[in-house]
C-alpha cells in the first residue's frame, strides 16, 4: 500500500477517535460490520465484499465521523478500487441494513394500508346505502303529507270561502260601527262661546280649517296658541294635534264661512242661543210702551268653539 492509502485509513481512524466513537459505536451508527470497519482503517480493502463496497463504506464512514465523504473519495480517488458506475454506490446504500430496515417499515405500512382499503370501501358503501334508504323514506313521507294537505284543502275550500265572506262582512260592519262611535255633542253655548265634546276621539288627531270666504282664525291647544292666520276663499289649513291634547279652541272671525273637521269628521254648526228683544218708546202722555219681540235664533259672525276630547 502507498503512503496515500495509509493516510485515508489513518484519517478516518483519527476522526473516529476525535468523535469519541469506538468501533462498536460506529458499527451501530452505520450498520457496517465491525470487521469491515477495521479493514477500512487498516486499508485492507480486499477484505470488503467487493470493490464497489469500498467507496460506499468509506463515504458512509467519513460522513458519520464528521468528514466530507465525497471530498475524501475525490482526494484518494487514484488509490481506491474503481467502480463501474454511480449505480454501485446506490446499490450499496440500498443494501445497507438501516436502509433495508426503513424500506421494510415502509413496505409494512403500505401493506397495512392496502389491507384496510377494502374495509374502508365497505364502510363507505354501507353509509351510502343507509343515506339512500333515509332519503327515500323521507321523500315518501313528504309525498304522503302533501297528498293529505291537498285533500284537506279541497274538502274545506267551500267552507273557507263561506267563512271568509262572513268574516269580510263582519269586519265591514265592525268598521262601520267603529266609525259611527266618533261623534260630536254640543254641551253648552254662552254668547259667542260654544263647547262640544268629541266622543271616542283617536289618539292621533288632525284639525282642518277650511273657508269659502276670507276668514281669520286662531287655534289654541290645551290653552296654548299653536296657529293663527287668515284663510282665503277656497283654502284650508291643517293642525296636527299632540296625542296628549285634551281640548282645542278655535276662534273664528267669520264663523258661517268656516268649516271645522277633526280626522275628517265635520263639526256641526253651533246652535245659537235664544234671546228676547225688548223695545221701549215714550208716548206724548208720558207713559212708556214696551214691546217684546219673539225669540229668534241667529248665527254669530264671531264664534269661539272649544272641542273637548273624550
Amino acid at each position: 500500500m502507498s503512503e496515500t492509502n495509509q493516510s485515508i485509513g489513518a484519517a478516518l481512524r483519527d476522526a473516529r477517535i476525535a468523535k469519541g466513537y469506538t468501533l462498536d459505536d460506529l458499527q451501530q451508527a452505520t450498520k457496517i460490520q465491525k470487521r469491515y470497519l477495521i479493514a477500512i482503517e487498516d486499508e485492507q480493502f480486499s477484505d470488503l465484499p467487493g470493490d464497489f463496497y469500498v467507496r460506499a463504506f468509506i463515504k458512509q464512514y467519513a460522513d458519520t465521523v464528521g468528514l466530507d465523504g465525497q471530498a475524501l473519495l475525490d482526494q484518494y480517488n487514484d488509490q481506491l478500487p474503481s467502480t463501474k458506475t454511480q449505480e454501485y454506490v446506490d446499490r450499496v446504500n440500498d443494501d445497507n441494513p438501516s436502509r433495508r430496515s426503513a424500506q421494510h417499515t415502509e413496505n409494512e405500512r403500505m401493506s397495512n394500508l392496502r389491507r384496510r382499503v377494502p374495509i374502508v370501501i365497505g364502510v363507505l358503501v354501507v353509509i351510502v346505502v343507509l343515506v339512500g334508504i333515509w332519503l327515500a323514506s323521507t321523500n315518501r313521507a313528504q309525498q304522503q303529507h302533501s297528498s293529505q294537505v291537498e285533500t284537506s284543502s279541497v274538502s274545506v275550500s267551500g267552507s273557507s270561502e263561506s267563512t271568509s265572506s262572513k268574516a269580510v262582512s263582519s269586519s265591514s260592519k265592525a268598521s262601520s260601527k267603529s266609525a259611527d262611535k266618533v261623534a260630536f255633542s254640543q254641551v253648552s253655548t254662552t254668547g259667542t262661546d260654544t263647547t262640544f265634546t268629541m266622543k271616542n276621539a283617536p289618539a292621533k288627531k288632525t284639525l282642518t280649517l277650511s273657508s269659502d270666504q276670507s276668514a281669520w282664525s286662531s287655534v289654541n291647544v290645551n290653552g296654548t296658541s299653536v296657529w293663527q292666520g287668515t284663510l282665503q276663499s277656497g283654502s284650508q289649513h291643517k293642525v296636527a294635534l299632540a296625542s296628549d291634547a285634551t281640548s282645542v279652541t278655535i276662534n273664528m272671525g267669520n264663523a258661517p264661512a268656516t268649516t271645522v273637521t277633526v280626522n275628517g269628521h265635520k263639526l256641526p254648526a253651533a246652535k245659537a242661543s235664544s234671546s228676547a228683544t225688548t223695545t221701549e218708546s215714550s208716548s206724548t202722555d208720558g207713559t212708556t210702551d214696551t214691546a217684546s219681540a219673539s225669540s229668534s235664533s241667529t248665527i254669530n259672525q264671531v264664534q269661539n268653539i272649544t272641542i273637548q276630547f273624550k
